[in-house]
């Protein structure tokens, strides 16, 4: 789920994916890869750097992490309203998008 949240973020701050990683002294590529759907998974010194630059708690972050494999009811909690906040967000970033457009 990192990959949805970290491009959300990116998205809602309307910044390209070369002007993240400036900003966070990391690659282009390696931000293309964090955002790609089964692509890298952000170490805890990566999410640092997300949460510094756009002020939020790393905790906010580490809600997006994928599934340890465990089936208590926590865990499916946890990743099932994580799934849920991504959907509004998206669903958020493409009505916003779609007024811009519209003008």
């Amino acid at each position: 789920m990192y990959d949805r949240a970290l491009k959300l973020i990116r998205q809602y701050h309307r910044l390209s994916q070369a002007e993240l990683a400036d900003a966070l002294n990391l690659s282009r590529s390696f931000v293309s890869e964090l955002e790609k759907p089964g692509g890298k998974k952000p170490s805890i010194d990566v999410l640092e750097r997300y949460a510094n630059y756009f002020k939020i708690p790393v905790s906010s972050l580490l809600l997006f992490a994928e599934r340890s494999g465990s089936s208590e009811l926590r865990e499916t909690s946890r990743a099932f309203a994580a799934d849920k906040v991504l959907k509004m967000l998206e669903w958020l970033e493409e009505t916003t998008r779609d007024e811009l457009r519209a003008g």
